[in-house]
């Protein structure tokens, strides 16, 4: 994606290969910062305290992170170290395990003296496979959004296609593209009159400040609102569809996202409003049935609640980036990072073979034999 002219990944290879660069993301959207990574530890770090976030980035993180430590010790500890250390990084997401494992099972056979090279290889094919699966992805909602615009009365042709999506899965979540905000680029850069209604996504504000952010340097009109003004708008028919992605998908089609999806779904059906998700085969764990029961959910700092960060707008420290108390001195804060919206609230699961139903035989139909 472009930011100000320039063409960017999130992630890419620094000359040399032993070392990648990333986009901070916890300075966003105020300042444009990016950061060298040259060891498994910083790896790890980056991912823990969301310097990278989105399912996808997640993983290429970490494959990258696995080459830095076969780069300072190939031996086998050294490999189930490390994939053990940055695994337990972030529990909920499958994209991260996902590309340890194709990483860790690419190298595990060969001298020790090939498999830092042999990680780089696979890490970097595994990001330009997720550009690739989140340009298709796009492709595919795109024709979504075009038969939603058409099927519209026709005193409504003029008006913008209105789509709701919460916390941010565009181009800062994956490599390029995005997945639930690669339609709207598509749509965008088709000529398609679109606006989208940005949840700010608390407590980390994800929608105000990443979405927004991307929103905002391709050109595509977008209002942010607070979260609880989600059903208000689908209530009033301001609301044509509803996009979100997801950080692992169960064979039956659960869908688990940033907390607060589950609430948008429900408001979603009660008023009528179709609500897809956006997902690459990365994201779809085989093994698990149940969303709700099996899937785990990151429990995070109690701190994201109880303070919100952003830049100071006047006094001392004006343009700095600060982190100020919002509750009581002693009021307890409670942050599950995601909830699990179920299969029967999900109108179409948009992957980048096509469009399939929520469920095991609609996503098999896609990927038989998987």
């Amino acid at each position: 994606m472009n930011i100000d002219g320039k063409a960017w990944r999130t992630i890419w290879l620094e000359p040399g290969g032993r070392s990648f660069g990333v986009i901070d993301q916890t300075q966003l959207p105020h300042r444009f910062t990016t950061r060298s990574i040259a060891s498994c530890d910083e790896a790890a770090e980056v991912i823990r305290t969301m310097v990278v976030r989105g399912a996808p980035l997640i993983g290429v993180t970490g494959a990258y992170g696995l080459m830095l430590a076969l780069h300072a010790d190939p031996s086998d500890a050294s490999l189930a170290a490390a994939f053990e250390q940055l695994n337990a990084t972030r529990p909920t997401a499958i994209n991260l395990r996902w590309a340890l494992e194709r990483v860790r099972d690419r190298v595990a056979l060969l001298p020790e003296s090939e498999r830092a090279e042999a990680a780089k290889q696979e890490a970097a094919a595994i990001a330009d496979e997720d550009v690739a699966m989140c340009e298709a992805i796009g492709e595919h909602g795109l024709r979504i959004f075009q038969e939603l615009a058409a099927a519209r009365p026709a005193e409504r042709q003029q008006e913008p296609l209105r789509v709701l999506t919460h916390c941010n899965a565009g181009w800062l979540a994956t490599v390029d593209w995005g997945t639930a905000l690669a339609p709207i680029y598509k749509a965008h850069r088709a000529g398609m009159n679109i606006h989208v209604w940005v949840d700010e996504t608390r407590p980390r504000n994800q929608g105000a400040s990443l979405t927004a952010f991307e929103l905002g340097k391709e050109g595509v009109p977008h209002t942010v609102i607070v979260d609880n003004a989600g059903g208000h708008l689908m209530q009033h028919g301001q609301v044509d569809a509803v996009i979100v992605g997801t950080d692992r998908t169960t064979r039956r089609g659960d869908v688990c996202n940033k907390i607060g999806t589950y609430l948008k779904a429900l408001a979603a059906r009660d008023n009528g409003v179709p609500f897809y998700v956006a997902l690459p085969a990365s994201t779809i764990d085989w093994t698990i049935d149940d969303g709700v029961a099996e899937i785990p959910i990151e429990a995070r700092s109690a701190a994201e609640v109880t303070a919100i960060q952003g830049r100071v707008l006047s006094g001392p420290g004006a343009g700095e980036i600060a982190s100020v108390q919002l509750s009581p001195d002693g009021s307890a804060g409670f942050n599950p990072g995601f909830d699990v919206t179920p299969a029967r609230l999900v109108s179409a699961l948009i992957t980048e073979r096509g469009v399939a139903e929520a469920s095991e035989a609609g996503l098999r139909t896609l990927y038989a034999g998987s």
